[in-house]
């Protein structure tokens, strides 16, 4: 199974990464219209300490064996396919139990309401996460992992 692996010690804080999450779940295919003068909702998030020199890294979900969200969630929404949590926006109830839940503080909101997290790229046909493939200093890689289906 493919995951995001995070290496906080190349990570600059540029936020690369959440817009071109965002840009890959638009469902817009220029750039520019996706994102310009709108407020993105990307499911990666970069999080760092505010201060100089302070560590900066990406939260992406990190596809639990047996995940906790999956199990907390009253509606059916969340559910594993192929190895990646993934959300069916459809089912979402806004809730936000998923999101009390998550170890990682992987699971965020939308503007309408629903869950958002990292699905690996699955749905938007974009291939290799977005995140990944546009970080300029490789603090976000895939890699396989052996994760047993929970």
């Amino acid at each position: 199974m493919k995951r995001v692996t995070v290496h906080e010690e190349w990570c600059l804080g540029c936020h690369l990464c959440e817009y071109n999450c965002a840009y890959a779940n638009s469902g817009i295919p220029d750039m520019v219209k996706a994102l310009k003068g709108k407020r993105i909702f990307p499911r990666i998030k970069v999080e760092d300490g505010g201060t100089p020199g302070s560590v900066t890294f990406a939260v992406s979900c990190r596809h639990c064996p047996d995940p906790i969200c999956v199990k907390s969630c009253i509606s059916g929404a969340l559910s594993k396919r192929g190895g990646a949590v993934t959300v069916d926006r459809s089912k979402c109830v806004g809730c936000y139990t998923c999101i009390l839940v998550c170890p990682f503080g992987a699971i965020s909101t939308d503007g309408d309401g629903a869950v958002l997290k990292c699905e690996l790229c699955l749905s938007n046909g974009a291939g290799t996460p977005a995140c990944a493939a546009g970080c300029p200093n490789g603090a976000l890689t895939v890699e396989d992992i052996d994760i047993p289906e929970g």
